[in-house]
């Protein structure tokens, strides 16, 4: 997980939780540590913690948190955890995104996307939307804040009717890792994260073109949709977006891996 300078400063870390995580494979042990003395509340609890963690559970199921763009967001076991290079997304999200907008967050997950489009742009209108109640779950106490709206269901199906065209932005980190590709994920997120949010289908398109095929129903003239996909996607995915009948850009970000295809609707002449 990565340490913004926004997090408090961590409790030293004893050399022998340091080791046991070095030991299990984390990279970050020394930082994981202090996160997990810090957390704990007893020296068993922490024990607990410290042998979770070993044992290969993701650090923020652990915590039960996680830190984006500056947010520490509640995190369940059995979650998705949101993703450093989703934070290109939010980015150029935010770009697109007025105070008063109405937002739909598809795939929501932790509700991270919509929670920090509401930091970085203001008071707006979030609808979020996830299949997996454990996410909707988490979504909604990390969205409360902000009044955002949190949905169980597929895609725009369970939105309410009363938003078809008024939507200013679409913002969707869907799951696009194919099918054949998912044994080649860190035991970490193969393991522990729920496959709905991994599995992308045979080439990893199936959800993305879903919601790319309903978004122009639901925005607003001018409003657009952002869609996170990988490089070796990318192409494929503007190709649907065009299709859709929308303005499509590809933006990319080679520090942190990050792909998104942007997608404009028209607005009518005259």
């Amino acid at each position: 997980m990565s340490l913004s300078s926004r997090s408090p400063a961590p409790s030293p870390a004893p050399p022998a939780i340091v080791t046991r995580l070095r030991a299990a494979g984390c990279v970050f042990a020394e930082d994981e540590a202090r996160l997990l003395v810090a957390a704990a509340r007893t020296p068993a609890e922490l024990d607990a913690m410290v042998r979770r963690r070993a044992d290969g559970l993701p650090l923020e199921h652990v915590l039960g948190w996680a830190e984006f763009c500056g947010l520490r967001l509640a995190v369940e076991p059995g979650v998705f955890v949101p993703r450093p290079r989703t934070g290109f997304l939010v980015r150029q999200a935010a770009a697109l995104t007025r105070p008063g907008a109405v937002v739909v967050d598809l795939c929501c997950g932790t509700g991270a996307l919509g929670a920090a489009l509401a930091a970085a742009a203001g008071p707006i209108e979030v609808h979020a939307v996830d299949v997996d109640p454990a996410a909707v779950r988490c979504a909604r106490r990390n969205l409360a804040e902000v009044g955002g709206r949190v949905y169980e269901g597929d895609l725009y199906a369970p939105l309410p009717a009363g938003l078809r065209g008024r939507v200013d932005v679409v913002v969707a980190s869907p799951p696009y890792v194919p099918t054949r590709a998912i044994g080649l994920l860190p035991p970490e997120a193969r393991e522990h994260e729920p496959k709905v949010a991994l599995d992308g289908g045979a080439d990893g398109l199936d959800v993305v073109r879903r919601v790319v095929a309903g978004a122009s129903g639901w925005l607003a003239p001018g409003g657009s949709l952002l869609v996170e996909t990988s490089e070796s996607q990318a192409g494929k995915t503007a190709e649907a977006v065009a299709r859709a009948g929308l303005v499509t850009r590809l933006t990319c970000d080679d520090e942190l891996d990050a792909s998104a295809v942007i997608g404009t609707l028209p607005v009518p002449a005259g």
